[in-house]
């Protein structure tokens, strides 16, 4: 058997293990890795069908891998002071611009370790620092950095893909995940772009829908959520029969909880989609799982700026979860004793 053969069905094989996965529960961690590893089989294939132009595309890919590292820590850096300047200053909005900071520090730190330890330059003082305390700790701090980057780029590639992957148009339900209010009463900016992103899925829709506008009513607003998206609702020309309110949930879990209620009390077919904001679908089918909701995710569009911040909040409320904080803490734990005792060892 060619090596193309071979390549080819190693390929299949993973992408086989990520679409049963897949389709069996869109909300499962694993997904995230399993995309991954399907991406990552095709690297061999490729090299395989190149033949002759194999080293071709290896110097050209690790030039564009180079090219994209160097360029994302900038990236996140410009991004972090566009959300501080659009947004304001929080510890939310900070977020893009600290993961830009420390993406630097450790490229800077694995690369001039990188060099010292291959002893490029040949320089007398590199032995006396390779087995100092200080390139133990430098060499760490690159691991840590490096480890964290790659598992939200995991995680960000994951996400995406729940982004753009086709979905079906025959819907019964369409629960739209609610949002603050302005002034207490006025839809925001993020919230009519769920809205009108339902209102699109809804006129595309063959079969008969209703909407599930779900939100209840905050200490600083003066009605619920769903009576806010219900009156933009009636405004964009959606008949009230079509539109069923769920106003008393104050959380992510309460909205599709009592979502959910509204619709196991009532008769006929469930096929159901979930709208919300498209950085925040994969964490909404957890929650879903969770409540024992069958849905589809489907995302609506948010500023470009704001995207990177908002998913790094996703990334991080979803590895506080005690069982992927055990597992992410697991996997940094054998990397650090992985370089510790490789750089022992040298």
């Amino acid at each position: 058997m060619s090596n193309i053969m071979i390549t080819l069905l190693f390929t299949l094989i993973w992408w086989g293990i990520f679409y049963y996965s897949f389709h069996k529960d869109r909300s499962r961690y694993r997904n995230c890795h399993l995309l991954a590893f399907a991406l990552l089989s095709m690297v061999p294939f490729a090299l395989a069908a190149s033949g002759e132009h194999a080293k071709e595309v290896v110097y050209t890919t690790f030039l564009l891998t180079t090219a994209a590292l160097l360029i994302v820590p900038f990236f996140l850096i410009h991004n972090g002071l566009v959300m501080i300047r659009n947004e304001g200053r929080s510890a939310a909005h900070l977020l893009s611009l600290a993961l830009g900071i420390a993406i630097l520090v450790g490229e800077i730190l694995t690369a001039y370790n990188v060099i010292l330890y291959a002893k490029i330059f040949g320089l007398e003082a590199q032995d006396v620092y390779l087995h100092s305390p200080v390139f133990l700790v430098t060499s760490l701090i690159a691991v840590t950095v490096i480890y964290g980057s790659l598992s939200f780029v995991i995680f960000m590639i994951y996400s995406v893909f729940l982004m753009i992957i086709p979905r079906s148009k025959d819907f019964d339900y369409v629960i739209i995940h609610g949002a603050g209010l302005i002034n207490g009463e006025k839809v925001s900016r993020l919230l009519q772009e769920r809205i009108d992103k339902a209102i699109m899925v809804y006129r595309k829709d063959p079969s008969p829908t209703k909407f599930i506008p779900s939100g209840g009513k905050g200490a600083d607003e003066s009605i619920s959520e769903a009576e806010a998206m219900k009156r933009y609702l009636l405004e964009q020309g959606i008949p009230e029969d079509d539109i069923i309110l769920e106003d008393k949930s104050t959380t992510t879990l309460e909205n599709l909880k009592f979502s959910k209620n509204i619709i196991d009390s009532r008769e006929g077919r469930k096929y159901t989609a979930l709208v919300t904001s498209n950085y925040h679908v994969y964490r909404a089918l957890r929650y879903c799982r969770r409540v024992g909701l069958k849905c589809k995710g489907i995302g609506s569009h948010v500023a470009f700026y704001y995207w990177p911040s908002a998913l790094i909040r996703e990334f991080i409320a979803v590895h506080t979860e005690k069982k992927h904080a055990i597992l992410f803490i697991l996997g940094w734990a054998f990397w650090m004793w992985f370089t510790a005792m490789l750089i022992t060892a040298s």
